[in-house]
């Protein structure tokens, strides 16, 4: 079966190797990039209350570039540490509340209750995707799986920006970051069930 978070592992490797080598020669740290990845973010964030999607779906693709680079470059410096983990995994948090707050901040003048519903429902999958994922580990047990992860998620939203087309992606994100969230659960299931 395969393993789809060794593949985007790879891809992210591959993607990052030629950026993280000229980055190293100007000693810039992975926690300086995580929080740049940020701030990225947080510019994107304002773009799309805006209205500006298609600008502010290209940001979310650069911001997203970003979150690639930190791991990457802390594994080719030997920076790797709790603290930079913790950092990264926090302010991954934070960049994505803050994307959908975003397009709250452009759809809630505009009355529309259903897309309200939809960003909250979209904030919530997304959050416990990686709660069950943290909470699964923090038990000593594998938490990975799942067809929708944060990688995912980024690219369904920058595309749903970049063709103006939020609606759709916002439902595609509603319902398959849910679908993660169980199928993280069954596989913390299986691994804390008795085999007969």
């Amino acid at each position: 079966m395969v393993n789809l978070s060794e593949i985007r592992e790879s891809m992210g490797k591959r993607m990052a190797a030629p950026v993280v080598q000229a980055i190293s020669v100007v000693k810039l740290s992975p926690n300086a990039v995580t929080v740049a990845g940020f701030v990225v973010t947080l510019a994107a964030a304002v773009l799309i209350g805006l209205g500006h999607f298609l600008a502010g779906g290209i940001v979310v693709i650069v911001a997203g570039f970003f979150d690639m680079l930190d791991g990457a470059l802390a594994r080719h410096q030997g920076k790797v540490t709790r603290f930079g983990a913790a950092l990264d995994s926090t302010l991954d948090r934070y960049a994505e509340a803050v994307l959908f707050l975003g397009l709250l901040w452009f759809y809630f003048p505009r009355g529309s209750l259903l897309t309200t519903v939809l960003i909250y429902a979209v904030l919530v999958g997304s959050l416990l995707v990686s709660y069950v994922r943290s909470r699964a580990e923090g038990l000593g047990l594998k938490g990975e799986s799942g067809i929708f992860t944060r990688p995912e998620r980024v690219v369904v939203l920058a595309l749903g920006l970049l063709v103006n087309q939020v609606i759709i992606a916002l439902w595609v994100l509603a319902i398959l970051t849910h679908v993660t969230v169980l199928q993280r659960l069954a596989s913390i299931w299986k691994q804390t069930t008795p085999k007969q």
